[in-house]
């Protein structure tokens, strides 16, 4: 990763460079700084910083609490609250805003350091959790799976569009299941009931307990075999599957 940039809400402008300096000490990129609420929403919206360091008390009609709850939920960047103010009341408006720190002045340049830095792991996990349960998600819904001509599958914490023609055939292992194109395959932690739910009937076929073969993909049948084109992959035919691949083959 490369510099973190950082966006400073401060409306003290002495403070305001005072921390500017102490952030590029510490190796970090200011991007920009702020001396308003509102300046800060636009900056964000702009500069889309990795973190922000916000004052609370703010001159002006917005404060660093307002501004913080609309940054979070119009560009979800993450917020390190900083203030002279520690009471009670002021940390509970605070934290309905859900901060990634919160610093109180006077600091120390280590307590901006710790503070970002675990600003940006604690975010960063939970974009990897946001992921995963969005891919999660649109694996139990997926309520175009059978409509559509793709499938999206989740391969080194990426999600990657497939078509659907592109598959070959699909095998079970044990609690994965392999995807395999022409020239590649994708291991995935499902089912083959899933999978063959997910995959559709119009173009897919149960041939055998471990084995989903793509019905255009079929090259010749030798039971109890069958071999795919390109790949001459033999695939086993199961006794029990023998009649619904024949009735879903055109034979004449």
């Amino acid at each position: 990763m490369g510099k973190i940039n950082v966006l400073v809400v401060e409306d003290e402008s002495i403070v305001s460079k005072d921390i500017q300096n102490s952030l590029t000490k510490l190796g970090y990129c200011v991007v920009g700084a702020a001396p308003s609420g509102e300046k800060a929403i636009e900056l964000a919206e702009s500069l889309q910083p990795d973190v922000i360091l916000m004052d609370i008390m703010l001159k002006g009609q917005m404060n660093g609490i307002e501004a913080a709850d609309h940054i979070k939920n119009e560009f979800k960047i993450p917020v390190i609250f900083l203030t002279a103010y520690a009471d009670s009341a002021t940390l509970s408006k605070a934290k309905i805003t859900e901060p990634y720190g919160y610093i109180i002045k006077p600091f120390k340049e280590i307590d901006i350091h710790t503070s970002i830095e675990m600003a940006i792991y604690k975010h960063g996990k939970e974009q990897e959790v946001i992921k995963e349960r969005d891919f999660l998600h649109s694996l139990v819904e997926n309520k175009e799976a059978n409509t559509t001509d793709s499938i999206f599958i989740k391969a080194n914490s990426k999600l990657i569009k497939i078509n659907k023609s592109n598959i070959y055939y699909i095998e079970a292992l044990k609690d994965y299941v392999v995807i395999h194109t022409k020239d590649t395959r994708y291991t995935i932690h499902s089912t083959m009931k899933d999978i063959e739910i997910k995959m559709g009937l119009d173009e897919f076929v149960r041939v055998h307990r471990s084995f989903i073969v793509r019905l255009d993909k079929i090259a010749s049948i030798d039971f109890p075999n069958l071999y795919l084109e390109d790949e001459k992959k033999m695939i086993p035919i199961g006794g029990s599957y023998r009649e619904e691949l024949s009735n879903r083959i055109n034979m004449i």
